[in-house]
């Protein structure tokens, strides 16, 4: 049985039947413009985990698994005459969805993971979101009848977060919600449970791996919630993720660094200007100490809370040092940012 989150992905992909897709342009933004233009980074990449899937090699029912999955493909024309067809990357996308899934009903489940593998690379560089959900649920479908995943399976969890992320992009309140819920129980769950078992059986790599994908949960719905001005959700979100990556990465570790900053931000947005300045002030003094490459957005944020205090000269000082600092790096959007914040503190000094 699919888990809850992948089922989420099945239901509506299931609302179009036609296996075209209509490619969407404007990427996953990186940047939040709350009230006072704040940066918060979509933070991935400095989340450093491991995802394996486990290796099970039970069979029971894998048969009449793949006979069911099969039963609900249609006929495709032959490879070669879709070849013929494929012109855009969008052609390339469905025709290696065709050849993955006439794979699967050969049982050729190998040659169709490879298939899925280049669909998604694809699907990634075009920004072609529904093809990019669409693939993602046949990879977890073909995971399933392969008998590699459980239904809380690290795996699994990351390809629900993805989903849930993409759903957040195109407003899909609900299906955005029930997926980062869906991910966050499981892993709270899966981290309970992995305490009991001994090092010997489960690493300690593991479990760290566990706890590391549990905290990017908790850190893009801390996001999602943030760009939803939902505040007190995503300052607890934001914690719990900070807690982790504290315990499990480290006190100066980039992530730590970046999750302090965006604490900082929804504090200061909730108007508790001086627990936000405690945050960002210890995330700045981390982000000097490390050459952490985004000083220029933990300054930026930092002259901003500053700015909302009254202390004009040292938010003027900081938003100077971010300014240049952001220019060297061909940071645009915070070069505009701290502009604007400028702008906002010569204003806040004429009404002085």
């Amino acid at each position: 049985m699919l888990s809850r989150g992948i089922s989420t992905a099945i239901r509506a992909i299931q609302k179009n039947q036609r296996i075209t897709y209509h490619a969407i342009t404007s990427g996953p933004s990186t940047v939040f413009h709350c009230q006072m233009k704040q940066r918060v980074q979509k933070s991935w990449k400095y989340w450093k985990i491991r995802i394996v899937t486990s290796t099970k090699n039970s069979n029971h029912g894998k048969q009449r698994g793949l006979l069911g999955f099969c039963l609900a493909f249609s006929i495709f024309k032959s490879a070669q005459q879709d070849e013929e067809e494929a012109q855009s990357a969008e052609d390339r996308i469905v025709l290696l969805l065709k050849r993955a899934k006439l794979n699967i009903i050969r049982g050729e489940l190998e040659d169709a993971d490879h298939i899925l593998h280049q669909a998604i690379r694809l699907a990634h560089q075009s920004n072609n979101t529904q093809a990019i959900i669409y693939t993602y649920d046949m990879m977890a479908n073909l995971a399933f009848l392969r008998g590699q995943l459980s239904n809380d399976d690290n795996a699994v969890i990351e390809m629900s977060l993805k989903l849930a992320s993409i759903y957040g992009e195109q407003n899909q309140h609900e299906l955005a919600v029930h997926g980062f819920e869906f991910c966050i129980e499981s892993l709270e769950s899966k981290v309970e449970k992995q305490k009991t078992i001994e090092n010997e059986v489960l690493s300690v790599e593991e479990k760290a791996n566990t706890r590391l994908l549990l905290g990017m949960c908790l850190d893009s719905y801390a996001r999602y919630l943030l760009d939803k001005q939902q505040l007190e959700a995503a300052e607890n979100m934001y914690k719990k993720s900070l807690q982790i990556s504290q315990e499990v990465q480290g006190e100066s570790h980039p992530q730590t660094v970046v999750l302090m900053n965006d604490l900082a931000t929804v504090l200061d947005l909730l108007g508790r200007h001086s627990d936000a300045y405690e945050y960002v002030k210890h995330a700045m003094e981390l982000a000097r100490q490390t050459s952490h490459p985004e000083l220029h957005v933990v300054l930026n944020n930092m002259a901003g809370i500053l700015l909302h205090q009254g202390h004009f000269l040292q938010a003027e000082q900081l938003y100077q040092e971010a300014l240049s600092l952001a220019k060297s790096k061909g940071d645009a959007d915070t070069v505009h940012q701290v502009q604007e914040g400028l702008q906002e503190m010569t204003r806040r000094k004429s009404a002085a």
